[in-house]
């Protein structure tokens, strides 16, 4: 199998005026859960659904699984699985009923009950699709979007909505096709999905990607080091740490730790200054905290927050 089973050159989707999609370079390796991270609008879809022969490019070059994507589209849409992210099935149709459907519309197609394996639901095969959870019917979307047996699926924002614990189950599922081998193309705006799941990952903003490669090397490209935070040590302790450059945030005061030095430097200041304070708490940088310092915003139920 190839190492590369995406590669993108200059990829480009222009709206008129509009450049939702910029000059994208990408390589995507067999195998490996890919996931595309950001706002709603960041280009995040459209850079898919190109991918899935959905939508057609403005300029660039794609090539999916040794095929060109303007004149091997027919057999890339063999190869691979989709989740759009508005999907729906046939309310009175049980699980396993939809799941038969899809698959009866292609001629290679994985099994049916392996397939309600995969996704966990032997206990709901028989349960019509209006009568599941919302993290149950995302399941059978992804058990569709397997139907054809693909190499490459593409879930796109498939969590959006869940709660907490459903939204988790369905991490589960995406690990599960991961240990089967397949490659998962995953968009997301949910920072803690994409540092979860992902083996490498593209931060996304503006149509560009900002920022690409496994979780811990982007935070550590970008995220400029571990946090420390001196909970309940107010002005007292920024003012004797200010050449540090400590931040107050509330009543809490935080500091970029760039030397193995700087937390002893720390402790010992709010010492010799019988400065008072709840607890010390060192935590390395987020994934959030990498797009707040590239973007200067939060992301909030897919919006930017300033």
């Amino acid at each position: 199998m190839e190492r590369n089973v995406i590669t993108i050159r200059g990829l480009t989707k222009k709206y008129g005026n509009l450049v939702a999609v910029n000059n994208v370079d990408l390589e995507i390796r067999a195998g490996e859960v890919f996931s595309i991270l950001g706002p709603n609008g960041a280009g995040k879809t459209t850079t898919v659904e190109i991918l899935e022969c959905i939508r057609k490019a403005t300029s660039g070059e794609i090539e999916i699984l040794g095929h060109d994507l303007m004149t091997g589209s027919k057999e890339i849409r063999r190869q691979i699985g989709v989740l759009p992210q508005e999907f729906n099935a046939f309310d009175l149709l049980t699980v396993r009923e939809n799941i038969k459907f899809f698959a009866g519309m292609y001629d290679r197609r994985a099994d049916v009950d392996e397939l309600i394996s995969l996704v966990d639901l032997e206990d709901k095969r028989d349960v019509c699709f209006k009568n599941l959870s919302g993290g149950l019917k995302q399941r059978v979307g992804i058990a569709i979007s397997m139907v054809n047996d693909p190499r490459i699926v593409f879930l796109d924002e498939p969590t959006t909505g869940l709660d907490p614990g459903a939204r988790r189950e369905v991490w589960e599922v995406i690990r599960g096709l991961r240990a089967k081998g397949r490659t998962i193309i995953l968009t997301t705006h949910y920072m803690e999905e994409a540092e979860v799941l992902s083996d490498r990952l593209a931060i996304m903003n503006n149509g560009k990607f900002i920022a690409l490669g496994s979780p811990s090397e982007v935070i550590e490209d970008h995220g400029g080091g571990q946090i420390c935070t001196i909970l309940g040590g107010g002005l007292a302790a920024m003012h004797s740490l200010k050449d540090m450059g400590a931040e107050l945030k509330d009543n809490d005061v935080m500091i970029q730790i760039r030397d193995k030095d700087d937390l002893v430097r720390i402790v010992t200041s709010l010492d010799h200054n019988d400065i008072s304070y709840d607890e010390i708490i060192l935590r390395r940088p987020s994934l959030e905290d990498v797009f707040l310092k590239l973007t200067g915003h939060t992301i909030e139920g897919g919006e930017l927050i300033d």
